[in-house]
């Protein structure tokens, strides 16, 4: 029996929580207090921040962990990196983490290395902004470097805008400094997958795309991505380019890649995987056991990954467009046509409308022998879906 420290106990980490146990492996987790449903499924529980590395590190000493990941955040990963240095275990080194969980820093290493991104600027206020969207040109897009899930990015479009999505993105970060990027016109996909030492494992795939008002935000994702030869090709060269600039080996990632012609510019790139079902959709889509890969390799095991997809596979986040109280869920008849039907709440909880990743009430998994037959099952589940949410209003 392996030790394995998990960081994060939300709901992105509890199916990799189970995995772990499921292989044999004493699971602990580490995460702030709050009404977080892993903790009801580790062996041990110890609630430390998860940025806080020092604090952790003793964690890691003191249990003598075989292993640490995460996944579904980019907050812990730094402390990923600083642990895996410090204790010589398998994964992102504090180098590359540092790197991948600043927006700033990761694009200052993508431009220095030559890998194709948008024009950007640093702005530690207004006037700054204004300088960087007179140089770059509108539209804009106003980042917070250090957040997840869509949080504190706002598109810009003329100057009048640019006081109020300074303060948003602001109001997101720990720094004291936002990211001023170009808005890039095209078709933005995500990229998902395994940078190992003699190979890479990359899966692009499709997006389903929610507008909160201030920037779009995946709500789901679907597999296969139908690129041309060509593209795909040019994908892949990014994404290698990318993870050689930002020196990530035996590293799981997830990255957003914008689409513009036939060509890929890198977004951003982050060393775990991906959130929105990602996990899940790739198991299926390759029949593989994507969490058990991500816990062999922490542990220093070799893993592998087959050469082609066996379906189609669609992941979408069940999510309320108001604020209120869940008064019922329904969903049995969906059964018949999905893979997975999972809920974050239950009746009598407190949720809130859609804005970003995070606001998710649940999410329905479905697969298909090609993307139409995936795209029927995902209509007809959804259908026989029902969550009855009251408002404060009509209390």
């Amino acid at each position: 029996m392996k030790k394995i420290l998990i960081l994060g106990a939300g709901i992105y980490q509890v199916p990799l929580i189970n995995k772990c146990k499921e292989m044999g492996h004493f699971v602990i987790v580490s995460s702030i207090p709050g009404n977080y449903p892993g903790f009801a499924c580790a062996d041990k529980v110890y609630y430390e921040n998860t940025v806080d590395k020092d604090a952790i590190l003793k964690i890691a000493k003191d249990e003598e962990i075989d292993a640490i990941l995460t996944t579904g955040t980019d907050v812990a990963v730094s402390t990923i990196g600083y642990v895996n240095d410090k204790l010589g275990l398998c994964g992102v080194t504090f180098e590359s983490a540092e790197w991948v969980t600043n927006k700033l820093h990761m694009k200052e290493q993508l431009q220095n290395q030559g890998v194709r991104t948008a024009k950007f600027h640093k702005a530690y206020n207004v006037d700054d902004a204004l300088k960087a969207c007179d140089d770059i040109g509108f539209p804009v897009v106003f980042k917070c470097v250090d957040m997840s899930g869509s949080r504190g990015i706002m598109r810009i479009d003329s100057p009048e805008e640019a006081e109020k999505a300074f303060q948003y993105s602001m109001s997101a970060t720990r720094c004291d400094y936002i990211l001023v990027e170009k808005f890039l016109e095209g078709h933005e996909i995500g990229v998902d997958g395994y940078i190992g030492e003699n190979g890479s494992f990359i899966v692009p795939h499709d997006k389903l795309i929610c507008g909160n008002g201030a920037t779009n935000v995946p709500v789901g994702h679907i597999f296969p991505y139908c690129g041309s030869d060509q593209l795909t090709n040019d994908i892949t060269e990014q994404i290698n380019s990318a993870a050689k600039a930002l020196k990530l080996k035996k590293v799981f990632f997830n990255s957003d890649v914008m689409i513009c012609g036939n060509e890929a510019y890198i977004i951003e790139i982050s060393a775990r995987c991906g959130a929105t079902c990602i996990p899940e959709l790739i198991s299926i889509h390759y029949g593989v056991d994507y969490y058990g890969s991500m816990v062999s390799n922490a542990l220093g095991e070799n893993v592998s990954f087959p050469d082609k997809p066996i379906c189609a596979a669609i992941g979408e986040l069940l999510r309320s467009d108001k604020s209120g109280i869940i008064t019922s869920i329904s969903y049995n008849e969906a059964i018949q046509y999905a893979d997975q039907i999972s809920f974050d709440y239950q009746i009598g909880d407190s949720v809130n409308a859609f804005r970003v990743g995070p606001d998710r009430i649940g999410q329905v998994i479905v697969h298909g022998d090609d993307l139409q037959k995936a795209n029927m099952n995902l209509e007809n589940a959804k259908k026989h879906i029902c969550v009855d949410i009251r408002s404060e209003q009509e209390t």
